[in-house]
């Protein structure tokens, strides 16, 4: 299943996110992480250091070869140039499928071993030095997209991605791609604001949304969140001196985690087990199909030269065993 973390920028994401895909590692599920963020800090959060030789190269810079597998043998598909970041797989499209070996993880993701487990990280890259004042941070966000529209995975299987800050993420559909988002929100009105604002702006796609407080210090706390954000609200999580460890770079083992923090992640883990059943492949397709066309008439059409909205495929509908849905009559 895919989830997603959001949250104002210094809300504690990326922590709550690394978190949570310890917590699955240790519970022995495959796991893919994604760094999202145009701060790249989650493999440093999963205990990576800071260097070119374990970081995962990033997804942006491998974009032709993305498109290039997953166009697969798709007619409606001229070239991998004319697919963009929404372009949804139809009959003859490779899908992605978590540990089938297939170039796209292959080529993207690496393997960090944690305690008591594994997971693969893959990353949209930051910045580089010719993106400054020319390149727009969505065009990186954009090879995670494409491969969240063409990933099919299980209820056993999670893909876990930190998202950049903010609204940011209602830049693209991409925020309709998850079983369920987890709100990252800090007990202040600017955190929570980023809850109203966020919960606003996906009403109408049925996007299912709890939020996690973080950084709570007492009934207070407490108390004002709920205030703020209601039912929406499933769990808080306080100091951790496991955390301050991390954050310096020497985490103690995972077990070590205190008490109420590990009951918390368990929590997580039921409420997104639970999203599962009631996820719907024909809206998850619809709705790809829908953030395409728009994108298509936005930039996309005139960008490739191509008319985009003739690659949907209208029979074509993802599922764990893609199948064609009856053509009208």
């Amino acid at each position: 299943m895919k989830i997603a973390f959001v949250g104002k920028g210094g809300s504690g994401k990326t922590t709550l996110s690394s978190l949570f895909i310890r917590h699955l590692a240790a519970s022995r599920v495959p796991v893919v992480a994604i760094d999202a963020d145009i701060n790249q800090h989650l493999g440093a959060a999963l205990g990576l250091e800071d260097d070119a030789d374990t970081s995962p190269p990033a997804m942006g810079g491998q974009l032709p070869l993305i498109k290039d597998y997953l166009r697969g043998t798709n007619p409606r598909i001229a070239s991998a140039e004319t697919m963009i970041k929404t372009t949804p797989p139809g009959a003859g499209s490779r899908l992605l499928r978590i540990g089938d070996g297939n170039p796209v993880f292959a080529t993207c993701a690496r393997t960090v071993r944690l305690d008591d487990g594994e997971v693969q990280l893959m990353a949209t890259g930051p910045f580089t030095e010719s993106d400054l004042g020319v390149a727009c941070y969505h065009s990186k966000v954009g090879a995670v997209e494409l491969c969240l529209n063409h990933l099919v995975d299980g209820r056993d299987e999670f893909v876990v991605v930190d998202m950049t800050a903010g609204s940011d993420s209602f830049a693209s559909g991409m925020f309709t791609r998850f079983d369920m988002t987890f709100l990252v929100a800090e007990p202040t009105r600017k955190g929570t604001a980023v809850y109203r604002q966020y919960k606003e702006y996906a009403r109408d796609f049925g996007v299912t949304l709890r939020v996690v407080g973080n950084k709570v210090q007492g009934p207070d706390d407490l108390d004002f969140l709920r205030a703020e954000v209601g039912d929406d609200l499933l769990v808080t999580v306080g100091h951790s001196e496991w955390v301050r460890a991390m954050e310096k770079g020497r985490p103690p083992r995972f077990d070590a985690l205190e008490g109420t923090n590990r009951q918390a992640l368990r929590t997580l883990h039921e409420t997104a087990d639970a999203a599962y059943a009631a996820r719907d492949w024909e809206r998850y397709t619809r709705q790809m199909v829908h953030f395409h066309l728009k994108n298509a008439e936005s930039w996309g059409n005139a960008r490739t030269g191509a008319d985009l909205a003739a690659q949907v495929d209208p029979a074509f509908v993802l599922s764990e065993q893609p199948v064609a849905s009856p053509q009208p009559a």
